[in-house]
């Protein structure tokens, strides 16, 4: 068995609650050393927030199943980066680290004295990624926000939802494409970079940007039709009866996605309406009915009894499952995606490498368990450690 893929690279973690701690997530479950640095204070917030375990049990720390998901295959330290002291140590750590990772507002490092170009000066190789919700510049960089903020601004947020008003999706897109997605990618290329260049870059992340980067098909109506399409009109959001979802007997959903004419043909066939072949690509006045007569006939049999017919069939339609059945679908088993560690099921990395298996090889770090271990790795003696923590800097 080879090395990880990112085994020798050593992360410096600052990030808190879903997109930084995800990316770093990925980086971990790739190889990574990622040593996740939380304040002498609460820390990071997520180890409280939702089902809490260990709470009133002496043995274990209590900590959510939200951290445990998406701080495995880390060590965890604690430091007062707001004490000099601490600073002075954060620099030492930043000697020997390859990235370094933060999610605060812009400003807020550089006012400490460990910003980039601090950082940079002495590892001029440190790869440096701010994740933010609008960016190091701009006349929004300063301004607080989440999620649904990012993508309404993108111009995402409208697209979501039917002709009546928009919707709050349960998906975080720009915390998880723009927030941990688009970090990992910068971050893997400043470091190819970094080994030739011998040095590091500032890899500015935010996360309006990843989601508008990626808002193709809005953009395509718009500059089609000189505006976006409405909601649910257009071609990959409910506007064409051929990619749509419909109900059945049982109140469950079917997905179709039946997009070239070979697979409409068939789904034509299969339900019966082959008279409907003709309108493949339809929309608005000319879909209304199609969609009818398909929501009629998927009515006609139960979720489970279309699954077993279009299991069959080579015509891009599926059944719309919930998590837990997501978590039994042979498919996703086949291919270990669900996985036990720490007591609770846990998703596994996305992306399969020869030569390397994924396995947890930690769980999730209690608050500062590795302190100690990380400091005397970056060349912090006994006596040193032990004053830091008699000053509260740890």
């Amino acid at each position: 068995m080879r090395a990880k893929p990112l085994s020798g690279i050593r992360v410096l973690d600052l990030t808190r609650l879903l997109p930084g701690p995800m990316a770093t997530l990925h980086l971990a479950d790739m190889g990574a050393d990622v040593i996740k640095i939380e304040d002498t204070e609460a820390g990071d917030y997520s180890r409280a927030m939702g089902h809490v375990r260990g709470a009133g049990n002496p043995g274990a720390a209590p900590m959510s199943d939200f951290f445990r998901l998406v701080n495995r295959n880390k060590r965890a330290i604690r430091l007062d980066l707001k004490n000099p002291k601490g600073c002075e140590v954060f620099l030492r750590l930043a000697k020997k680290a390859d990235v370094v990772v933060e999610g605060f507002r812009p400003g807020v490092m550089a006012k400490l004295g460990i910003g980039y170009e601090a950082l940079a000066a002495v590892n001029p190789r440190l790869v440096y990624c701010s994740i933010t919700g609008y960016g190091q510049d701009g006349p929004y960089a300063d301004r607080a926000g989440h999620d649904i903020n990012y993508i309404g601004y993108a111009g995402v947020g409208d697209q979501i939802g039917n002709e009546e008003a928009p919707v709050v999706p349960n998906f975080q897109i720009a915390d998880l494409l723009g927030g941990a997605l688009t970090p990992v990618m910068g971050i893997l290329a400043a470091l190819i970079d970094a080994r030739s260049s011998g040095r590091g870059r500032h890899v500015d992340v935010a996360m309006t940007d990843a989601v508008f980067a990626h808002a193709v098909f809005p953009l395509l109506g718009f500059l089609e039709n000189g505006r976006a399409p409405l909601r649910g009109s257009g071609m990959l959001d409910g506007g064409l009866p051929c990619y749509n979802v419909y109900r059945t007997r049982d109140g469950r959903w079917m997905a179709v996605g039946a997009l070239e004419r070979k697979f409409w043909e068939t789904l034509c066939d299969i339900l019966g309406c082959t008279e409907l072949k003709g309108k493949h690509i339809v929309y608005g006045d000319e879909a209304r009915p199609v969609k009818e007569r398909l929501g009629a006939a998927f009515a006609s049999r139960t979720q489970h009894e279309w699954s077993e017919v279009f299991a069959r069939a080579d015509c891009c339609v599926s059944p719309i499952l919930t998590v837990d059945e997501a978590l039994e679908n042979e498919q996703l088993r086949a291919r270990a995606m669900a996985i036990a560690g720490e007591g609770l099921t846990q998703l596994a990395l996305p992306v399969k490498f020869s030569g390397f298996e994924f396995a947890i090889a930690r769980p999730a770090p209690g608050s500062g368990e590795h302190t100690d271990e990380v400091l005397r790795e970056a060349g912090f003696r006994d006596a040193e450690i032990a004053a830091l923590r008699g000053g509260g800097v740890i």
